[in-house]
């Protein structure tokens, strides 16, 4: 007889007070009773949460799962007898094979490691400008609005041609759209307000194509709806992610101060430090798959149309998989994390990411070596994780050096 599994009833989204990097102790708890769990979803509908490094990896690299949004129920609303719709066109993270492919695929010679290499000198330029903003300013400032915020805003900016003078209402459009406080009826504008914006520039890029990731695209077969769902997701995914992984970085440095230190004292560090504060802090934290037929996993099988929580964050702090996972340890050996997925659905943007944050924080930390939280870490407000896409981040981070 099958012994019986732990029973999630809620999906917790609180970290502990005193706690801010490490996952709700309720998914914690979850974890140690085993990699898989059972989760009743809104509604009575049976599913099931995954906990654990290898089956997270596993649900993510078999197709039998799926990414398709009309399948996806949420773990925290019911919507009733509501008929889910399909990923509008373009916005391929939400989509199978062969739907999957048709947008992934133009983009792939985009975000090679060798591309993003090239851009490196930019983006040290990008980092720069606005560390020189932030000297000029003085202390104190909020990191997220003076630098986190910033960078990897300029960067996507230029990497799909936005013109200069429409980043800052881009910026705006995509804080809008990503804030889960707001209204419902606010965030359904904002997406649409931004989507009028990204249809008016590929019509921009049609007519004058500029040396931008977008202006490359109007020369695929892809339709200009299409091309704004793409523009939509990257514009998203690219500055949100990085921006919350700079500022709950520095955090997480700031309040780790000897890895702080080493990180200073040696460059060498950098490519290990990132990957680890990527593995720690696990800023895209949940994601849903759904069975498209019966699948053996974990020894229990998933029935066809059940959903699946699949946990990212305690599957980078698994046991089984990185000793003394809750520690932040930047001489850590070996990658291999979830942070950006797996499978096909792996980040396309991952490389860029890594690229600005092995820019970034030597800059931030070798600019200002007295770098300091302005306020008690107690008072940093975590930003409210409302719904599952929610990225995990703070809403401000002030801090102060010597001048």
């Amino acid at each position: 007889m099958a012994e019986s599994l732990h029973t999630v009833t809620t999906l917790p989204t609180v970290r502990r007070p005193g706690c801010p990097f490490d996952p709700p102790t309720e998914l914690l708890e979850a974890r140690r009773h085993g990699p898989l769990s059972h989760y009743t979803f809104p509604g009575g509908k049976p599913g099931w949460l995954v906990t654990g490094y290898d089956l997270v990896r596993s649900v993510l690299a078999d197709p039998r799962f799926s990414a398709r949004k009309e399948l996806m129920l949420h773990p925290t609303i019911d919507y009733g007898d509501i008929e889910l719709s399909p990923a509008p066109p373009g916005e391929f993270l939400f989509m199978d094979e062969p739907r999957h492919g048709r947008y992934r695929k133009p983009l792939t010679g985009k975000f090679t490691a060798r591309r993003i290499r090239l851009l490196a000198e930019r983006l040290q330029e990008i980092t720069e400008e606005q560390l020189d903003a932030m000297e000029k300013t003085g202390p104190p400032v909020d990191l997220v609005t003076a630098f986190a915020k910033r960078v990897p805003a300029i960067t996507m900016g230029e990497i799909l041609g936005v013109p200069h003078e429409d980043r800052d209402t881009f910026q705006e459009l995509v804080d809008a759209f990503r804030n889960m406080e707001a209204p419902r009826d606010d965030l359904r504008a904002a997406y649409t307000a931004t989507q009028e914006h990204l249809a008016e520039l590929v019509a921009a890029k049609r007519a004058h194509p500029t040396d931008d990731v977008l202006s490359d695209l109007t020369g695929s077969d892809l339709t200009d709806e299409e091309l704004v769902g793409v523009a939509l997701i990257l514009l998203a995914a690219g500055f949100d992610t990085t921006m919350h992984m700079l500022a709950l970085g520095t955090f997480a440095l700031l309040r780790n101060p000897d890895q702080l230190a080493a990180l200073r004292d040696d460059p060498d560090l950098t490519d290990r430090a990132v990957e680890e504060l990527l593995r720690y802090l696990s800023v895209g934290k949940t994601f849903m798959r759904t069975a498209l037929e019966d699948v053996e996993l974990g020894g229990r099988t998933i029935e066809a149309g059940q959903p699946l929580i699949l946990s990212y964050n305690t599957a980078n702090r698994d046991p089984e998989r990185y000793a003394e996972p809750h520690v932040l340890d930047l001489q850590r050996k070996g990658g291999g994390h979830l942070a950006f997925g797996h499978g096909i659905h792996q980040c396309l943007g991952q490389q860029l990411a890594r690229v600005q944050l092995r820019v970034a924080f030597p800059a931030l930390l070798n600019r200002f070596p007295t770098l300091r939280l302005a306020v008690p870490a107690e008072e940093i407000v975590l930003r409210p994780e409302v719904d599952i896409a929610d990225v995990h981040g703070v809403k401000s981070l002030p801090v102060a050096w010597d001048t």
